[in-house]
């Protein structure tokens, strides 16, 4: 099934230092690739993979669970590892939520984290009727482009596969109790006002890691995916300079690749 246009990854090889960046449930490299093409112009290594199932139609998610789309990042942390000697990991939404699996399992190996609104709970009562419901309806409303600024749209899905989401809610819950398990230095972007992923996510995460160098800020002027809203500068700028803090970023070099 061909890719849709924009939703290809993104890779970009730099200097000693790496960051991995991992898109949202449903969504596509598009909604991080200005962040990830931002870091590349300042001369870091970035990789932008396409999580499988996602970036076609809905229906190819269906087959694809919540361990396959982790085996993906966690393979191009591998890769990231052999390239560079410093590697940050940074997510949207669900990809936060894989952004800080990460850090919990590979410890070391992660120099800090960078979330935007990451993903702790799939929330409301519909999420304890998932085990059920998913064998009875194949999809719901999607959750793309929850977007403040005009003009502009998230390259996602228009359906929620419920087989998908059912892995989610295994996947986070999961999660959840690795938490405490990540001790490297985070920032945290969320949004004041966001309708996919509630503040009570962020807070959960705040709460129940380790680290002890951690950063909250609140973007006032963006909805969910706040990488491509009006706040999105805001994100790009925080995020190079909390790097900036922990490794030294080389030049402006490399050449940029795209597949």
């Amino acid at each position: 099934m061909p890719v849709l246009p924009g939703a290809e990854p993104y890779r970009h090889s730099g200097g000693e230092v790496g960051v991995l960046f991992c898109h949202g449930f449903t969504g596509s490299p598009q909604s991080l690739r200005p962040w990830a093409e931002h870091h590349a112009a300042q001369g870091l290594t970035v990789s932008l993979p396409l999580l499988p199932g996602h970036g076609t139609r809905w229906e190819d998610m269906q087959l694809t669970s919540w361990q396959d789309w982790y085996a993906e990042v966690d393979r191009e942390l591998r890769l990231l590892s052999e390239r560079c000697s410093q590697v940050f990991v940074a997510g949207l939404s669900m990809g936060g939520a894989l952004a800080l699996r990460l850090a919990a399992l590979h410890g070391e190996r992660i120099s800090g984290v960078v979330v935007v609104n990451p993903a702790n709970k799939v929330h409301g009562l519909s999420a304890y009727a998932l085990p059920v419901a998913r064998h009875l309806v194949r999809s719901t409303k999607g959750i793309a482009s929850d977007i403040a600024k005009g003009g502009v749209a998230e390259t996602g899905y228009d359906r929620v596969p419920l087989h998908a989401a059912h892995s989610l809610r295994r996947f986070l819950r999961r999660l959840d109790g690795e938490l405490p398990r990540i001790a490297q230095p985070l920032l945290l972007l969320r949004s004041a006002q966001d309708h996919v992923v509630p503040a009570v996510d962020s807070a959960r995460v705040l709460e129940r890691i380790s680290s002890a160098d951690v950063r909250e800020i609140v973007l006032e002027h963006s909805y969910h995916v706040a990488t491509l809203d009006v706040d999105a500068d805001r994100i790009f700028e925080e995020s190079l300079g909390f790097i900036g803090r922990l490794a030294p970023i080389p030049g402006k070099e490399g050449t940029a690749a795209v597949g």
